[in-house]
C-alpha cells in the first residue's frame, strides 16, 4: 500500500537549517535594519533616520522618541518638544499593540550582547552564579524615575547601556564599551540572563506595556511535548513558559507573561513543534 505524503509540519521530519533559526534569523535582521536606518546617513548620506533609539527624526517627517525617556524628561519638571511628546506617544502606541518587550527581542542592540553571553555560558557549561530577584528591574525603575525628579535630570541616561551602545555603533564606541563588556561578564560568569532579565530598568518598563499586546507565542502543541526542556535553556525569560506549557494557572496555551520578549526562540529549538507565532485571541490547541 502506498504511503500517503508526510506533512512537512510533522514533527518526525527532520527540519532544515532555517525551520530552526529562523525566527532567531529574523530578530538579527531586524536589529540590523534599525541600526541601518541610523547609519545610511553618516555612511551614504541618505538620511532615513536621524538620532538615536532615544530621540529620532525618521524620513524627515516621523518623530519617534523613547517613551521612557520622555517620562524622565517629564519628572524633571521640563516639558518636551511637542515633536518629542508626540513620537513618545507614537512609540508607546505601537508597543501597547505588539508588545513592549518586542523592544527588547527585536530593536534592542544590548540582546545581542546578552544572546551572545548566554550562549557562550551555555557552550562553557557554566550552571552556578548568584542570580538577582526578577523584581530587581522594577525597583531600579522606580529608582532612575525617583532620580530624574528629585535631581532634576536624566542621570539614567549617562550610563544607560541601550543608549551608551546605540550611539557606540554610529558615532564610535567610547567609555561606553566598558559598561557594554561589564554586562557580557557579569551575564557569562555572574548571573544567568541576569541583565536582561533581572535588572535593566527599560526592559521593565517596556514589559508594562505588554500586558495587552496582541502578539503572542502558544504552545498550542503542547501534548506533543516530550520535556526536553531546549525551550527553557534558551528562552531569556523562562519562567514565562510554564504556564502555557503545562497548563499551570491557566488553561489556555497561550504565553500570557508580559516578560515575555517574543523572541521566538522556544519556535526554533523545538522538534516537535510545540510553538508558534500567534494572537492573543488565538486559544487553539493542535
Amino acid at each position: 500500500m502506498a504511503r500517503l505524503p508526510v506533512s512537512s509540519s510533522d514533527s518526525s521530519v527532520p527540519r532544515s537549517l532555517w525551520q530552526r533559526q529562523r525566527w532567531l534569523v529574523l530578530r538579527r535582521l531586524s536589529q540590523a535594519l534599525v541600526l541601518l536606518a541610523f547609519l545610511s546617513g553618516p555612511w551614504f548620506g541618505l538620511w532615513i533616520a536621524k538620532g538615536n533609539l532615544s530621540s529620532s527624526l525618521t524620513l524627515g517627517v516621523l518623530p519617534l522618541t523613547d517613551p521612557l525617556l520622555a517620562l524622565q524628561t517629564l519628572l524633571t519638571g521640563h516639558l518636551p518638544y511637542s515633536a518629542a511628546l508626540t513620537g513618545a506617544a507614537i512609540v508607546l502606541g505601537f508597543y501597547l499593540l505588539v508588545g513592549g518587550r518586542v523592544f527588547c527581542g527585536w530593536v534592542c542592540p544590548v540582546n545581542v550582547v546578552t544572546d551572545t553571553a548566554a550562549w557562550t555560558r551555555r557552550r562553557l557549561g557554566i550552571k552556578t552564579g548568584r542570580v538577582p530577584d526578577a523584581a530587581t528591574r522594577y525597583w531600579l525603575l522606580g529608582g532612575i524615575l525617583v532620580a530624574a525628579a528629585v535631581a532634576g535630570r536624566l542621570a539614567w541616561e549617562w550610563v544607560n547601556p541601550v543608549s551608551l551602545l546605540h550611539r557606540g555603533l554610529i558615532f564610535g564606541m567610547g567609555g561606553g564599551l566598558f559598561v557594554i563588556a561589564g554586562i557580557f561578564v557579569y551575564d557569562v560568569l555572574v548571573a544567568s540572563r541576569g541583565w536582561c532579565g533581572h535588572l535593566c530598568p527599560m526592559g521593565a518598563f517596556y514589559g508594562l506595556l505588554g500586558r495587552t499586546a496582541l502578539l503572542r507565542v502558544s504552545a498550542a502543541k503542547r501534548s506533543a511535548c516530550d520535556d526536553c526542556m531546549d525551550c527553557f535553556a534558551v528562552c531569556p525569560e523562562p519562567q514565562v513558559i510554564r504556564p502555557a506549557l503545562k497548563a499551570v494557572g491557566q488553561a489556555g496555551p497561550l504565553i500570557l507573561s508580559s516578560d515575555c520578549t517574543t523572541c521566538g526562540r522556544c519556535i526554533d529549538v523545538c522538534d516537535k513543534q510545540v510553538f508558534k507565532m500567534t494572537h492573543r485571541f488565538d486559544q487553539r490547541s493542535e
